[in-house]
């Protein structure tokens, strides 16, 4: 190794060390806990409190950036799985409330046909008084409206999951993407700082 790859070498060492507040050591750096356990914002959080800014540039280590960047796309994948199964949910939902108006439809009809009827009515091959078939078939529809209202409101509060779900993926995307860009501003600077400094060092000779 000539005398120029040792500045260089030893150049890298000294920016590397003064933009991440971490200490060079010698063999392999211990990957921090929290990268592994952590949720996604505590993961944030760490990167923020223990990386320093230089001329508004923040640097982060490379196996942890790497870290962090799996992490992200394991939530992401994680989120696309739990929407998907949203979505499935909710065309169940949605094909049992259709069902459930069609039998409410046909309900509906068979009531308008009974009442044209005056007092002897027959149900499934049985005579009954108007006013017991009045009280079935009115109970028919209130258990078909009861279970249409619930259907409606679980309905209601699946599509609420989803939208919520979609738009933090939104964001966990849009933050991941701020991210990359600003970390490859931050590596294209310190490549440019790292030439300007060599080039300074051989003219200085």
């Amino acid at each position: 190794m000539n005398k120029i790859q040792l500045i260089k070498v030893t150049l890298a060492i000294f920016i590397c060390s003064a933009f991440s507040g971490i200490s060079v050591v010698t063999g392999q750096t211990t990957m921090p806990e929290v990268m592994d356990t952590g949720t996604l914002g505590d993961q944030l959080n760490y990167i923020h409190e223990r990386t320093r800014i230089y001329e508004n540039y923040r640097a982060i280590r490379e196996d942890i950036f790497q870290k962090m960047r799996r992490n992200t796309m394991d939530s992401l994948s994680d989120a696309k799985v739990n929407v998907n199964n949203l979505d499935l949910l909710l065309s169940e939902r949605s094909a049992e409330i259709d069902s459930l108006n069609r039998d409410l439809q046909t309900t509906k009809e068979d009531l308008a046909l009974a009442i044209k009827n005056k007092n002897s009515m027959s149900f499934l091959g049985n005579t009954m008084s108007k006013t017991y078939y009045n009280t079935i078939m009115w109970s028919v529809i209130i258990a078909l409206i009861v279970i249409l209202v619930l259907l409606f409101l679980t309905f209601t509060r699946n599509r609420t999951i989803t939208i919520q779900i979609r738009k933090d993926l939104n964001e966990v995307r849009e933050e991941f993407d701020e991210y990359r860009t600003s970390s490859r501003e931050r590596y294209e600077k310190l490549v440019v700082s790292h030439f300007n400094e060599i080039k300074r060092l051989k003219e200085s000779r």
